[in-house]
């Protein structure tokens, strides 16, 4: 069942700067105000002296400023001569014409400098402007106080996908080996959906801005008071052509940063470095409304010099012997493997329907489980204390599932009540769940339960008057389902409305092959 519909998404894998991918690449640029960005490495293991290699660079484009027109490039870095596209990216980095968006994307920005230094490219990248980070964007679109700093992370991207779009963006494949080649069609399409939904997020926030009717007229809200007319007159759309208003747009932000500059250091060659930075590529301008959303809600990202030295661990004391390390790892593996009855047992006066309790690090194998009609709960709060868990399991009855060695150590007080996941991908979590448990997945299960609480869903379908009823206020049934004669399913706990469309048969599908019921 799924909350919104989705079209095929246009990737291209550049893997040389001679291919017609990348020639299709440097003009998907220059037609694009609003690019996404992301990237994949392999993942770490253990504590490394030098940061990982970015393997794979996904920029997704919005060409001509269209909602739906949209295409993602995946930049493969084993295979590109990195001097060849070191210059580009550098320049896209800090063109005032392109507003970049990313998640958390100061790591990546990190990474992504020591990769390119390591093959020659200094200093590598310590600017991306103008930026706007997807959690800045959820805040504002969820009325919380809008501000240029981001606040520490609490959403992931995907949770925030799934309430801003109605999607569900699997993140199975992050800590898989992005080093290995030739990438897999799965690796590629996840890798192409990180980026791509950070276009959608800013569709969905570009369209309020502009419901609202913010005006952008009024230059002096921006922090353009204290500027002297000649700027302003800069700033006025000429009639002319939008080239024209492009450079004047470079103009008008190098004389920003020539007086910015000049405040702090009169000196006039600071003052010219400044200016030198600005970049004009002949990208096609930003409409009103993004401009508007780049003054006012708009940031960057800045890389200071201890921000290029991997951090090494400042734990002091005494190491401990590699006799006791191998001692302990045999002790947790005897708490390791499960022994027992589960509390839902007959025997043991449980109602034989499982139930677990999955915390924060395997917190996407509660969604798989719920996707098999497995009642799959979560913490109440996104950082819960140990004792909260054990609490909740103990109440609720149920098993819970981690990754947390040091979880294992509580073993004692919910004795046949805690599990620890080997698996690191969802699918094979899922297997893993079912064969230790022993659980029963039959075809009519799948897709029983709402993905987003947990909850059970209503005995009888709403026709779709019944189902835009039952949504006003709360979800958007969108038009295009009006003469399919659907059937609507609400869930009794949160409320959320889903139907049979294309990616529940996809869903059904895919869980069917996981779960091997053809077999």
């Amino acid at each position: 069942m799924e909350p919104m519909n989705q079209e095929p998404l246009s990737i291209h894998s550049v893997s040389s700067t001679d291919s017609l991918e990348f020639t299709h690449f440097t003009r998907a640029l220059t037609r694009s105000s609003v690019i996404g960005l992301d990237a994949e490495w392999k993942p770490l293991r253990a504590h490394q002296p030098t940061f990982p290699a970015v393997a794979v660079l996904q920029i997704a484009c919005r060409l001509g400023g269209g909602d739906d027109d949209a295409v993602v490039f995946l930049l493969d870095l084993l295979a590109i001569p990195l001097p060849s596209i070191y210059g580009l990216l550098k320049e896209v980095f800090v063109s005032p014409d392109i507003l970049k968006l990313g998640f958390r994307f100061k790591q990546d920005l990190v990474y992504l400098s020591s990769t390119f230094c390591a093959q020659g490219c200094d200093p590598g990248f310590d600017r991306v402007e103008p930026f706007l980070d997807i959690t800045s964007i959820y805040n504002n679109l969820h009325h919380k106080q809008p501000g240029r700093k981001i606040t520490k992370q609490t959403k992931s991207l995907a949770t925030i996908c799934e309430e801003v779009l109605g999607i569900s963006l699997s993140k199975e494949l992050q800590c898989s080996d992005w080093s290995l080649r030739p990438l897999t069609e799965e690796q590629k399409a996840y890798a192409a959906a990180d980026a791509h939904c950070l276009l959608e997020i800013f569709n969905v926030f570009q369209l309020k801005v502009i419901k609202e009717g913010n005006s952008f007229q009024n230059v002096t809200e921006h922090g353009f008071s204290c500027l002297d007319l000649g700027l302003k007159e800069i700033l006025k759309k000429p009639n002319s052509c939008d080239k024209i208003l492009r450079t004047k747009f470079c103009e008008a932000l190098a004389i920003v940063r020539a007086t910015n500059s000049s405040v702090f250091s009169p000196r006039e060659s600071t003052v010219r470095r400044e200016v030198s930075v600005v970049s004009c590529m002949n990208t096609i301008p930003m409409d009103d409304s993004i401009l508007q959303i780049v003054w006012k809600y708009s940031d960057k990202i800045l890389l200071k010099e201890s921000d290029t030295k991997p951090k090494t661990s400042k734990k002091k004391g005494k190491r401990k012997s590699s006799e006791g390390l191998i001692c302990k790892e045999k002790r947790l593996e005897n708490v390791d493997d499960w022994q027992g009855l589960p509390p839902w047992d007959l025997s043991l006066g449980g109602d034989g329907c499982p139930k677990f309790l999955c915390d924060v690090m395997v917190e996407g194998l509660a969604k798989h489980l719920r996707c098999v009609g497995i009642d799959a709960a979560v913490p109440y709060s996104k950082r819960p204390e140990t004792r909260d868990l054990i609490d909740q399991a103990q109440r609720e009855k149920r098993v819970l599932l981690t990754r947390d060695v040091k979880l294992l150590r509580h073993e004692y007080l919910i004795k046949n009540q805690i599990y620890r996941i080997k698996s690191l991908l969802k699918n094979e979590q899922l297997l893993e769940v079912i064969e230790t448990f022993q659980l029963k997945i039959s075809e009519n299960q799948l897709m029983s339960r709402c993905t987003k609480c947990n909850g059970m869903f209503i005995q009888k379908p709403l026709t779709t008057e019944e189902a835009v009823e039952a949504a006003k206020g709360f979800q958007v049934i969108p038009n295009c389902l009006f003469d399919k004669n659907l059937e609507f399913w609400q869930c009794m706990d949160c409320n959320q409305l889903y139907w049979e469309g294309t990616q529940y048969h996809n869903a059904v599908q895919k869980f069917i092959n996981v779960c091997k019921l053809n077999e």
